[in-house]
C-alpha cells in the first residue's frame, strides 16, 4: 500500500537519478503539452509536498509559492499535469451530481437528472483533474465568461463560460498572482467563497459552478499580494534557490536534457510518474476514511492559539493537510506527527502586523468601555440599596 514515505521516497529517488545526454529531437513545429517531469525536479521537498497534498485533498484550499525568479515555481506547478488524479464529472449542463441528491434530496437536481437517477442511470463520468491556467493578460470576460461573438453575428445572444467555470473540480493556476488586476481578483474571490458565480450581460444571466483548488506563484520583489486573496491560499511555501552545488549542477543537466528532447526526458521518468500518479489516486480514494485523533486536534488548536492567528482557515488547512498526509500513508488516523509535519506550510504568513497594531490601538477604548459599564453597574446598585 502507498505511504507518505514511499511516495516521497519515490520522488527523492527520481530526483537523485543522474541523467544522460540525448540527441536533439527533430523539430516538426507542432505545439503540444510536453511538461517538464515532476519527478525530475531537484530538491524543494516542501514545495513538492505541498503540491502533492493539494492533489490528494482539494479541501486544503490550494498552495501559494513565494520566492525569487528562477527557483522552479512555475515549472513545478506545470509539471503536475501528468500526476493529476481522476474525478467524477457531471454529464449535465447544469452540473448536477449524485451527492446533491444525497445531501438535499431529489429536488436539488434538474428534472432530467432526477429521471436518470430514478432509472438507475449514471449522472457522472470519470475524467482526469485538469490544470487550468489563468493568463496574466486575461480580461474579465475571459475569466468569468461573456457573450459569444460568433453567435451575436448571427443575431443570437449566447453566454459562454469563462476560465473560472472551466476550473470547476480542477486546479486553477495563476502565475504572478500578485500582478492581477483588482476586478479579476474580486471575481476569483467571489467564486472561491461561494463555489459558484453569476454572470449578467443585459437581460441574460447564467450561474456557473466553480469549485477549484487555487495554486499561485509570485515573486515578492514585484509587488505585494492583497490580503483578501492571500487568505484564500491554504498552504504557503517559501521557495529558495538550491544551496547544494551538486544539486544545482544536476538541475542544469536535467533542464538541458529536457530542452534537447522533451519526449525523451518525459520517457526517462515515465515509470516513476505512473507509480506516483497511482499512489496519489489511492490516497485520494482513501481520504474520506481518515479522521483526526483527539490528541492531533488539541495540538493543532494549541499551535494556532499560541501563534495568535485569528483566521479559522488556519485550522481548516492544518487539519485537512494532516488528513491528506495520513491518507498518503494509507492510515485512517491523522496523528500529532501529521499535524506537526504540515504545520509550517499551513500557518506561515497567517498573521497580519496591521491587524495586531489595530487591536493594540483599540485596547484603550475597550478598557474605557469596560470602566464605564462597571461604573454604571455600581451606581445602579447603590441606588437599589436606598
Amino acid at each position: 500500500m502507498p505511504t507518505v514515505s514511499s511516495l516521497m521516497q519515490l520522488i527523492d529517488q527520481a530526483s537523485a537519478k543522474s541523467v544522460l545526454d540525448v540527441k536533439l529531437d527533430e523539430d516538426r513545429g507542432l505545439a503540444e503539452p510536453l511538461p517538464y517531469p515532476f519527478m525530475a525536479v531537484v530538491g524543494q521537498a516542501e514545495m513538492k509536498t505541498a503540491l502533492l497534498l493539494t492533489m490528494i485533498n482539494p479541501a486544503v484550499n490550494g498552495v501559494l509559492l513565494v520566492g525569487p525568479r528562477g527557483t522552479g515555481k512555475t515549472t513545478a506547478v506545470r509539471s503536475i499535469s501528468d500526476l493529476l488524479p481522476s474525478v467524477a464529472r457531471s454529464l449535465c449542463q447544469y452540473g448536477c451530481l449524485p451527492e446533491d441528491i444525497e445531501t438535499d434530496g431529489i429536488d436539488s437536481v434538474c428534472p432530467d437528472c432526477a429521471k436518470k437517477y430514478g432509472q438507475g442511470e449514471s449522472l457522472t463520468r470519470t475524467d482526469r483533474v485538469h490544470l487550468i491556467e489563468l493568463p496574466l493578460n486575461a480580461k474579465i470576460d475571459d475569466v468569468v465568461g461573456g457573450v459569444n461573438e460568433r453567435a451575436a453575428i448571427q443575431n443570437r445572444v449566447l453566454l459562454e463560460r469563462g476560465i473560472l467555470a472551466r476550473a470547476d473540480r480542477n486546479l486553477l493556476y495563476v502565475d504572478e498572482v500578485n500582478l492581477l488586476t483588482d476586478d479579476i481578483v474580486d471575481a476569483i474571490l467571489d467564486a472561491a467563497a461561494q463555489g459558484q458565480y453569476t454572470v449578467r450581460r443585459g437581460a441574460l444571466a447564467a450561474t456557473y459552478r466553480s469549485r477549484f483548488a487555487l495554486i499561485g506563484s509570485m515573486n515578492p520583489e514585484e509587488g505585494h499580494l492583497r490580503p483578501q486573496i492571500l487568505d484564500r491560499f491554504g498552504l504557503r511555501v517559501i521557495v529558495k534557490g538550491l544551496s547544494d552545488p551538486q544539486e544545482r549542477l544536476e538541475a542544469y543537466k536535467r533542464v538541458r536534457m529536457y530542452l534537447n528532447n522533451p519526449r525523451a526526458a518525459m520517457a526517462d521518468y515515465a515509470e516513476q510518474t505512473i507509480a506516483a500518479r497511482d499512489e496519489i489516486q489511492t490516497a485520494r480514494n482513501n481520504l474520506p476514511n481518515v479522521k483526526l485523533t483527539p490528541e492531533a486536534e488539541q495540538v493543532g488548536l494549541q499551535i494556532t492559539q499560541r501563534m495568535k492567528i485569528d483566521s479559522l482557515r488556519a485550522e481548516i488547512t492544518l487539519f485537512e493537510a494532516a488528513r491528506a498526509y495520513a491518507a498518503a500513508d494509507s492510515r485512517v488516523e491523522a496523528t500529532v506527527d501529521d499535524v506537526r509535519a504540515v504545520a509550517p506550510m499551513a500557518l506561515r504568513l497567517r498573521r497580519s502586523q496591521f491587524i495586531e497594531k489595530f487591536f493594540r490601538s483599540q485596547k484603550g477604548e475597550e478598557n474605557e468601555i469596560e470602566t464605564v459599564l462597571e461604573g454604571v453597574k455600581r451606581k445602579k446598585g447603590s441606588r437599589g440599596k436606598r
